[in-house]
């Protein structure tokens, strides 16, 4: 098994060692490419205005982070397209799909970023073109391989032309248009071209044989080679990089029904889940996960390890069918906690009506495992992942438990992500996620945002006023946006937009969305009135964000109209990304 993910920098520590490796698979198969040329590559990510490209690198890793493969993707936004510098798999493995995977990858990628299409240099299989004989089968091999994507020389240039005396086996440049079916341009090639041989080998190509392979593309539009070594249409291939485009991968927390409190009044309960899942069934654009399980480290990396030891000892040694509600509040200090677990519940707790039962922490466990489920699709070229989890989180700090949350599981996805690159949390619950706030509220590198009730009127009362901004590296990097308790949806909107400023100025590599229906008209725990189309609308906002997002579901208790709130969100999400 093995995932591909795409390298945003190489500042953190799981970057630099995929890096390495994907450097060192590099050296192994391209004994020609100067060291220097190699070493360079570390300041191209960090530096894409300098080599006027932006440098993306893909690798195919397994579950212990050893890179199997990798692929350099060089894109221009001036001239929207995208050149792959290089692809390959490490020597002495079976490929096992790792290179068709990887360039799928890149593919999307491609398409991702609006490019038109997707260049690339292939050695030739032509013997008049390469007279390494050795060579050519493998030469043949690899442009059998683009084939079946539908990517093919381009033909009648002199693109093949040796720059100097004694070079051999001049390549290819390889066309494939990602399935857009729109034949290229002269004038848009010429410009391409130009760019290519200018930005990349600008120190060895002389300016009047760039003009010559300029001057060579005459066909227009440009013809491509037919195909030679495969019937098969790409259609398929083109249709499965549509689809992507156009789902959202679904991963639900099965076991939630275990952890159910059967007692009047208590909102949180299972048939929250299957009501979204009943408006969900009925659309055609959720693909559904399994669920993986995670080592409980990643719970530790968030919460307090006697937080996690109490609600697990807990959960096993009530008694099936009772509740445990907090209800004695004693004075935190950490080294003097209760010894009775009746009493210590309200040391770990900040309110009275979140019971503990016998299933709590399998369940809060669960809903973990389902966020970081989804945030491993994200890592994976994934749009936009949906984590339909119970109980919610967002409230849950690194010490305590409480408004229905014990594990805050969009928090452990967002730290999770931020292991790779810079993350943003957009909270949308009617509640203040105090949790999430506290968990981040002294870092720099992940970015927390929530549009709530003010704490004035609303749970959890202590917490999400304007004034809290951070502390230390993290100031400035915590925005409150208190809403009054009468709510329209434009008003709503107007602070959306202001929220979404500010991802822009943070620039992140991943948005994490903790997302409550409970500002829904008519929530039992909520005072505002937003109806389906303001859910749609906000979605659309977000949308517009081309970032891999992680929706994390937390509140919504109107379980009538909570299915039909919570896809239309889901929808505008969609549509907003793809411009529809």
């Amino acid at each position: 098994m093995f995932r591909i993910r795409k390298i945003y920098d190489r500042h953190t520590p799981s970057n630099h060692k995929a890096l390495d490796q994907a450097l060192a698979i590099l050296r192994s198969h391209f004994t020609a490419v100067k060291p220097e040329k190699i070493h360079e590559l570390n300041s191209r990510i960090d530096n894409p205005l300098k080599y006027k490209f932006q440098t993306l690198l893909f690798v195919a890793e397994d579950d212990k982070s050893n890179v199997k493969g990798f692929a350099i993707l060089l894109a221009a936004p001036d001239l929207k397209f995208a050149f792959l510098d290089f692809i390959a798999t490490r020597k002495g493995i079976l490929a096992g799909g790792i290179g068709s995977a990887i360039y799928e990858r890149v593919r999307e990628e491609a398409e991702e970023m609006g490019a038109m299409g997707l260049f690339f240099e292939c050695l030739p299989d032509d013997a008049g073109l390469c007279q390494l004989s050795h060579f050519l089968k493998d030469n043949a091999a690899r442009l059998r391989f683009y084939e079946k994507f539908g990517a093919r020389p381009i033909q009648g240039t002199k693109y093949e032309t040796p720059v100097k005396p004694g070079d051999v086996c001049p390549p290819y440049l390889v066309f494939d248009d990602l399935g857009h079916g729109t034949p290229l341009a002269r004038d848009t090639a010429q410009t391409i071209v130009r760019a290519i041989l200018q930005r990349l080998y600008g120190d060895y190509c002389p300016a009047e044989y760039i003009q010559m392979v300029v001057d060579s593309f005459r066909d227009d539009p440009v013809q491509l080679r037919p195909p030679r070594y495969s019937k098969k249409s790409p259609a398929s291939v083109e249709t499965a990089l549509r689809l992507k485009a156009r789902r959202i991968m679904l991963v639900v927390s099965e076991g939630h029904r275990i952890h159910h409190v059967r007692e009047r009044g208590y909102v949180e309960s299972p048939v929250r889940i299957d009501s979204i899942l009943a408006e969900i069934d009925k659309t055609d654009f959720f693909v559904r996960v399994p669920t993986e399980q995670y080592p409980e480290k990643f719970i530790r990396d968030v919460h307090s390890g006697h937080l996690v030891g109490f609600i697990k000892k807990v959960s096993k040694e009530i008694d099936p069918g009772s509740s445990l509600y907090p209800y004695v509040f004693p004075l935190r200090h950490p080294e003097r906690p209760p010894r009775e677990f009746w009493v210590t519940a309200g040391y770990y707790c900040i309110d009275t009506f979140t019971p503990l039962s016998r299933y709590t922490y399998q369940a809060a466990r669960r809903a973990v495992d389902c966020a970081l489920t989804a945030a491993d699709q994200l890592l994976q070229g994934e749009p936009l992942a949906y984590a339909l989890v119970r109980p919610p989180g967002h409230h849950a700090e690194s010490r305590v438990f409480g408004g229905f949350c014990y594990f805050n599981s969009a928090a452990i996805a967002a730290q999770y992500l931020s292991k790779f690159s810079r993350v943003a949390i957009l909270d949308l619950d009617y509640h203040h996620g105090n949790g999430t706030q506290e968990i981040f509220y002294r870092r720099r590198d992940v970015l927390t945002v929530s549009i709530h009730g003010d704490p004035s009127f609303a749970y959890p009362y202590f917490s999400g006023f304007r004034n809290e901004r951070g502390e230390g590296e993290g100031l400035g990097y915590n925005l409150n946006i208190p809403l009054p308790e009468n709510l329209s949806g434009a008003e709503h909107r107007m602070a959306l937009k202001k929220a979404l400023k500010r991802l822009a100025d943070f620039r992140p590599e991943f948005l994490v969305i903790p997302f409550g229906a409970d500002t829904a008209k008519g929530d039992p725990t909520g005072t505002w009135s937003l109806k389906a189309a303001d859910f749609h609308a906000m979605g659309m906002m977000i949308g517009t964000i081309r970032l891999p997002k992680l929706v994390v579901q937390e509140g919504g208790y109107r379980t009538r109209q909570l299915g039909v709130n919570v896809l239309a969100f889901l929808k505008g999400l969609l549509q907003g990304r793809n411009g529809i």
